[in-house]
């Protein structure tokens, strides 16, 4: 078997870029993903235009899906719904705030259709709960997570650069449908999981809300610093580019100090020799780095870096991250079969495992394909 999953047929009745990104990890791992829109498509095919023509957002998370069109107020497209999920593995669905229930297919009846099927529902804050009702997009969850109250600099608020709740809703997703499929292949059995962008944004934001309840303090706005670890933030060279270094140990602060500032005595300094001491007297701590990082170039500080074993990253524009040498590239298509390339998907596997298509799909491709199959 060249693909994990191969013989999976997933549903998904999906939006935006949550479920999409979701469903597309399945769908590289050679699952059957068909992708249900209404009449105008997911909104997320026109977000943009800059796959030549197509949306950027939209070539990433639908890759080798199949498209069907349905108005699920309609019998015949319900009917045909419901016989699609009879066969299904995983129904996955983001629609807004109870649609999914009033249009007839809430999760626990499409179990009860059918008990081998893993469903997962992507909400924006719960499918129950006094805020569940509320609509919810990224940078909406963003602020309302506190995500937003500790990006950016001291005196301004900063936006995560990607949709990063979207994102780790998909991701959280997926990993909550490879754990039912497991549970299943045990015992024969489905079962539903609940995903929210606002439950994903509030477990990541653990370490500065156990800060604030239990040290009586929240994380301060620091820009490009660590607000706990020191020294972590980046410092200028003598061309006025920065470089970002991580001390993240003693044994490397004391390399730190010898090898790059050749100041040995420093790491045993009372108001640098822990971490807590440094963080505490950071302002002092960098006008010493920085007295050396701007007496030297880029290579020469970096050279120092290197030889001294110091973890450092050179702050990339996107145009720089296009070049870099780290960066692995898969070429795909768009919807009207154009040549483009993309980030590869980020799991790599030690069995040949392909997508059977490497393009999205127009919208409506597949429907009458689908009807045809399914006997409608």
């Amino acid at each position: 078997m060249s693909n994990p999953f191969s013989e999976l047929l997933v549903v998904s009745v999906e939006q935006a870029l949550a479920a999409p990104l979701c469903t597309s990890r399945l769908a590289d791992m050679g699952a059957r993903v068909i992708k249900v829109e209404r009449t105008e498509g997911d909104f997320a095919r026109t977000y943009d235009e800059t796959a030549n023509g197509d949306s950027s957002y939209f070539v990433w998370t639908n890759q080798g899906k199949e498209s069907v069109v349905l108005d699920l107020k309609k019998v015949k497209d319900k009917k045909l719904l419901y016989k699609i999920l009879k066969k299904a593995d995983v129904f996955v669905q983001n629609l807004g705030p109870g649609v999914i229930k009033k249009l007839g297919f809430a999760s626990e009846k499409m179990r009860e259709l059918n008990p081998k099927l893993i469903t997962c529902d992507i909400s924006g804050y719960g499918e129950n709960g006094p805020v569940s009702s509320l609509k919810a997009y990224d940078l909406l969850v963003q602020a309302e997570s506190g995500l937003i109250d500790i990006s950016g600099g001291p005196n301004e608020l900063g936006r995560i650069g990607v949709s990063v709740c979207d994102i780790g809703a998909g991701i959280t997703a997926h990993a909550a449908i490879l754990e039912a499929l497991f549970y299943r292949e045990r015992t024969g059995q489905g079962y539903g999981v609940n995903i929210s962008l606002f439950d994903v944004a509030s477990d990541w934001m653990n370490v500065p809300l156990i800060q604030h309840e239990f040290g009586g303090k929240s994380p301060k706005r620091v820009g490009l610093m660590h607000p706990t670890i020191q020294p972590y933030a980046a410092f200028k060279v003598k061309d006025g580019s920065q470089i970002i270094i991580a001390i993240q140990n003693e044994r490397e602060w004391d390399r730190f100090c010898s090898q790059v500032l050749n100041q040995p005595s420093l790491a045993k300094d009372p108001l640098f020799k822990s971490n807590n001491a440094r963080v505490k007297n950071v302002e002092k701590l960098h006008q010493i780095i920085n007295k050396t990082s701007t007496s030297l170039t880029v290579k020469e500080f970096t050279n120092l870096l290197t030889e001294a074993d110091i973890a450092f990253g050179s702050i990339n524009s996107v145009a720089a991250l296009s070049k870099h040498a780290g960066l692995s590239l898969v070429d795909v298509k768009n919807t009207k079969g154009e040549d483009l390339t993309m980030a590869a998907p980020p799991i790599k596997r030690t069995i040949n495992s392909v997508n059977k298509s490497k393009s999205p799909p127009k919208l409506g491709e597949h429907t009458s394909k689908i009807f045809k199959e399914f006997g409608l």
